[in-house]
């Protein structure tokens, strides 16, 4: 970053946030969130379940809203970045908080154009997809404020995991209104909402639990909470948990477990089995190497688990 200026191109600047906080290769992650959730929420119609092309789209949209939660958290914590991380780009002023909230303007401009856009086909206003997208800003907005009391979650980090985690079900119900409006709240669509929310769980749990080299006072941690190999256990049982949870949405789709494709069991199986391998090494020997590749094997999972619950569908 040290050849960053401010008299270099603000696209270029911009890039360089883009890098360090909100790294492009996880829209992957965000892409195929918002795929699932359009195949499960077509599942079961007169027509097979599949995707089109507007799908993309979708794919852009979903991903600025992840975007807009990031510009969400730069405002709220920009002053304990300030102390903690004076190099980073926002920081260092190259990228300023005036500047993230255009971008956020722009995102939220996108989705509601897109949810008015999915409405139109129903001729109701507000209709499902707009009244969805309310809810989760709504929720955003609440966590962005901490939900007035921002001391007493940071005294509690479970309790602040939780309460904005429960923004995965909320966001699941919007992508799904986008991708087939006027959708019902189905049992599918109901175990996918409990996955979302115990991934993104997963992640938080896994992503704050810090190697020793790594824990500060200024900074809460998880490992701080339950003890470095306390936060592995627990990491170990959430992930334990939300592959269950992928197994449990394909027995709901497939309308019985037992008719769960093997091939779709076994890679299930295999990633719990490296994400918990990874997750016992970290148990051993604790380090900031082994926090970031407890970080991508959780994340590994939660692709695989989405992605077999695709293939699942589009199967038939």
């Amino acid at each position: 970053m040290t050849e960053l200026s401010l008299s270099s191109p603000w696209l270029i600047r911009f890039k360089a946030w883009v890098d360090q906080r909100f790294a492009l290769p996880n829209a992957l992650l965000f892409f195929i969130l918002y795929l699932t959730t359009a195949l499960v929420a077509r599942h079961g119609g007169a027509v097979p379940a599949g995707l089109h092309w507007l799908d993309v789209l979708g794919c852009g949209v979903a991903w600025s809203f992840f975007l807009l939660l990031r510009v969400f958290d730069e405002h709220k914590d920009y002053a304990l970045d300030c102390q903690n991380h004076p190099d980073r780009v926002l920081q260092r002023g190259l990228i300023t908080l005036t500047h993230l909230k255009w971008v956020g303007a722009a995102s939220i401009l996108l989705q509601v154009g897109f949810a008015l856009a999915s409405d139109a086909s129903l001729a109701s206003f507000p209709g499902p997809a707009l009244l969805a997208w309310l809810a989760m800003f709504g929720w955003t907005c609440l966590m962005g404020k901490e939900f007035f009391v921002e001391e007493w979650l940071n005294r509690h980090l479970t309790w602040y995991a939780i309460s904005h985690m429960l923004v995965m079900p909320l966001i699941v119900w919007w992508l799904a209104q986008m991708a087939q409006p006027g959708t019902t709240f189905s049992l599918p669509l109901k175990v996918l909402m409990l996955l979302a929310f115990l991934s993104g769980f997963c992640f938080e749990i896994t992503r704050k639990t810090k190697g020793p080299e790594e824990e500060r006072d200024s900074i809460e941690s998880y490992s701080r909470i339950f003890g470095t190999r306390g936060s592995a256990v627990v990491v170990m049982a959430l992930v334990t948990g939300m592959v269950l949870c992928q197994i449990g949405l394909l027995a709901v789709l497939t309308g019985d477990i037992a008719l769960v494709p093997v091939w779709a069991g076994g890679i299930l199986g295999v990633f719990w089995v490296l994400g918990i391998r990874q997750l016992m090494a970290f148990y051993k020997v604790p380090s900031l190497q082994g926090r970031e590749r407890n970080e991508k094997a959780i994340a590994l999972t939660m692709l695989a688990g989405y992605a077999v619950v695709m293939a699942v569908i589009l199967c038939g």
